[in-house]
C-alpha cells in the first residue's frame, strides 16, 4: 500500500495510464494534463504517448462493451426507440457512423461515440483500428506541440 500514494502524487506511466484508462469513460477526467507534464520532465515521449494512448483505448473499449452488453436496456428503456426508428439508425450508422470513430478522442463525443458502437455491434476490429488511430493522433500531436513549445 506504500506505492499507493506515490503513485498518486508523483507522474508515472501508471498514473498516465490509469488516468487515460478513467477519461475514456464516462467518468469526466482528463489525462492531458498529465502527459504534458511527463513531456515537460524529460520522460521519454513514445512510453507517454503508448501509455496514454493504450490506457485510453482499453477505457473505450469497456464503453464499447458496456454498449453492447446494455443495447436492449439502452435501445428501450433509456433511448426509448422504437423498431422502425433503430432500423434507420442502424443504417445510417452503417453508412456513416464507424468512420467518426477516429474522433472518439473528442470530450463530450467520443464516449457516446464508442457506447453507440457498442449498441450497433461494430466489428471488434474495426472499433479497435478507428479508436486506437485517432487517440494515438492525439496524443503524439499533443506532445509534439509540448515539445515544439518548449524548443525540444
Amino acid at each position: 500500500m506504500d506505492y499507493l500514494p506515490s503513485l498518486l502524487t508523483s507522474p508515472s506511466l501508471p498514473l498516465l495510464f490509469m488516468l487515460s484508462f478513467l477519461a475514456a469513460t464516462i467518468l469526466p477526467i482528463g489525462s492531458e494534463w498529465l502527459l504534458i507534464v511527463m513531456v515537460l520532465q524529460k520522460f521519454a515521449v513514445p512510453d507517454v504517448v503508448f501509455t496514454a494512448t493504450l490506457g485510453n483505448f482499453l477505457g473505450a473499449c469497456s464503453t464499447y462493451l458496456l454498449g453492447m452488453l446494455g443495447a436492449n436496456y439502452i435501445i428501450r428503456t433509456i433511448l426509448r426507440i422504437n423498431d422502425a426508428q433503430l432500423l434507420r439508425a442502424e443504417k445510417m450508422y452503417a453508412q456513416y457512423g464507424t468512420w467518426s470513430l477516429l474522433l472518439s478522442w473528442l470530450p463530450v463525443l467520443g464516449d457516446p461515440l464508442c457506447l453507440v458502437a457498442g449498441v450497433f455491434k461494430t466489428s471488434f476490429i474495426r472499433f479497435s483500428v478507428l479508436v486506437f488511430v485517432g487517440k494515438f493522433f492525439r496524443y503524439a500531436i499533443l506532445a509534439l506541440l509540448t515539445l515544439q513549445g518548449t524548443g525540444g
